[in-house]
């Protein structure tokens, strides 16, 4: 039986030549999941030898990695706002940029029991963060894809977190009136820039949730037109694509919306907006 360590020392140097470079790191925790150890774990125990089923089950997890499959399907779960979300095929991977919106959501002033709206929301960590992170929050969440609907509520289960799930396109037979805070990461990826992404995304994540039709902003118009009918003062707190602050503007000022915030990430990039209805003027 080969050792930890033996192990180890093939697939690094797999991982380190693949052509989306590939953590060499990446050994280490997939075969910890496979012996539900952890990092130190496999590290400290080197010369441990590993059994017939764990080797053939790392060795899987390994082929399918070196095609581009995201460690975090293999591993089944990805980390957001210190808590840990199961993640799979059916949704997108949390990045880090995203806590950005959870960020400017926490930042804003709601009532004692405010009613919060999750739209898109994928694996559900906006609506179940923001759940649990606000004292008596009513949260609903909505998405067009049952399969992330039912990881959404996986995750609800798993975490403790109270939302209700709506499935439907965007905020359609919602009433916005009663909603306190909107929050959403839409798809805002043309679809003609698919060629230049990693296969890791391209190849495997859903589409559904990746790409907008024309030039990628075609659904944050949608869901700014639909906000315009927040009550005035309620805020909405969207993610958008690099480049796309100019477009988001022009989509705002055609919905009757304001930007009243911008949020860069970690690159510097436009990534997070805050927006109201824009105040009416008197003449």
């Amino acid at each position: 039986m080969p050792t930890l360590r033996q192990l180890l020392a093939e697939a690094r140097p797999l991982l380190a030549a693949t052509p989306f470079g590939a953590p060499p790191r990446e050994a280490l925790l997939l075969l910890g999941h496979v012996l539900g150890w952890s990092e130190a774990q496999v590290l400290a125990r080197g010369e441990a030898e590993v059994p017939a089923a764990e080797e053939s089950r790392f060795r899987v997890l390994l082929a399918r990695r070196l095609t581009g499959e995201p460690t975090a399907y293999l591993l089944g779960e990805r980390e957001f706002w210190r808590r840990p979300f199961h993640v799979d095929s059916r949704v997108l991977i949390p990045r880090p940029e995203t806590e950005h919106l959870i960020e400017e959501a926490l930042a804003e002033p709601l009532p004692a029991r405010p009613w919060i709206l999750d739209v898109g929301t994928g694996s559900g960590i906006l609506a179940v963060t923001l759940a649990l992170e606000i004292p008596r929050a009513r949260a609903v969440a909505t998405d067009l894809s049952p399969g992330a609907l039912a990881v959404a509520a996986k995750n609800a289960r798993r975490l403790g977190a109270r939302v209700r799930l709506v499935g439907t396109d965007l905020t359609a037979g919602l009433d916005l009136g009663r909603f306190d805070l909107v929050v959403s990461n839409p798809p805002y990826i043309d679809l003609a820039e698919a060629p230049s992404l990693s296969p890791e995304v391209s190849d495997f994540e859903p589409a559904l949730a990746l790409f907008a039709p024309g030039s990628g902003d075609s659904v944050l118009a949608r869901l700014f037109a639909q906000c315009a009918a927040l009550r005035p003062g309620v805020r909405l707190a969207v993610e958008i694509g690099f480049g796309q602050l100019g477009a988001a503007r022009r989509h705002a000022e055609a919905s009757g919306l304001e930007i009243i915030r911008v949020r860069n990430d970690y690159a510097g990039i436009p990534r997070v907006l805050v927006l109201q209805r824009r105040r009416e003027e008197r003449g």
